[in-house]
């Protein structure tokens, strides 16, 4: 059975694209193009739910929000 996970992309000062997955401890991956980075993050998170043998708690996602503040 098919499991969907958040994926949070953001792309550094270098211009690589990282992704991190909030579900899964530790998941996350990077690349210089989106491409490679989603081929990426689908094996990091393969190799994560094997790690964890599949048995972590599922979390519901809520939302995002996007937080300012003046410095």
């Amino acid at each position: 059975m098919p499991r969907v996970f958040n994926v949070i992309i953001e792309r550094d000062s270098e211009g690589y694209y990282v992704a991190s997955v909030p579900e899964l401890r530790g998941c996350h991956t990077q690349a210089k193009s989106l491409d490679t980075l989603m081929k990426r993050i689908r094996e990091a998170i393969e190799l994560c739910l094997e790690v964890e043998g599949e048995t972590m708690p599922s979390q519901e996602f809520i939302g995002i929000q996007r937080v300012w503040v003046e410095t």
